[in-house]
């Protein structure tokens, strides 16, 4: 069985970009060769449809939901962690992916299966 992708995302506002912020950048990608996550949107420009979109996305895959966990706890990047809190405002969050062929109706079959009056 092939293993689902994972991503991590994060939704950044009110970035205060000084020294901090370019330490942080310039020692992230480091922190991800190890795990295998690669950039899928780092901070693109936003076309928004619904809500109120205030900040940066950034999107990074992995190749499994323990890769990223394990880069997000990893002492290379929990090291910079701060660099980023203190000087934005944000979300992260993991996320598990979908394989490839994944269609809506596969998540609703999931979702009744689970359901207590199924």
């Amino acid at each position: 069985m092939t293993t689902a992708p994972a991503y991590a995302i994060g939704y950044l506002r009110d970035v205060r970009f000084g020294d901090d912020i370019i330490e942080y950048m310039e020692r992230f990608d480091s922190t991800l060769a190890p795990f295998g996550g690669e950039f899928i949107v780092h901070g693109g420009a936003l076309s928004p449809r619904e809500g109120e979109w205030d900040g940066d996305v950034i999107i990074i895959r992995f190749p499994s939901v323990e890769a990223a966990t394990s880069w997000y706890d990893s002492p290379a990047y929990q090291a910079i962690v701060p660099l980023r809190t203190a000087n934005s405002e944000g979300v992260v969050t993991i996320v598990e992916g979908v394989l490839p062929g994944h269609r809506g109706v596969d998540k609703l079959a999931e979702l009744l299966a689970s359901s207590p009056s199924a």
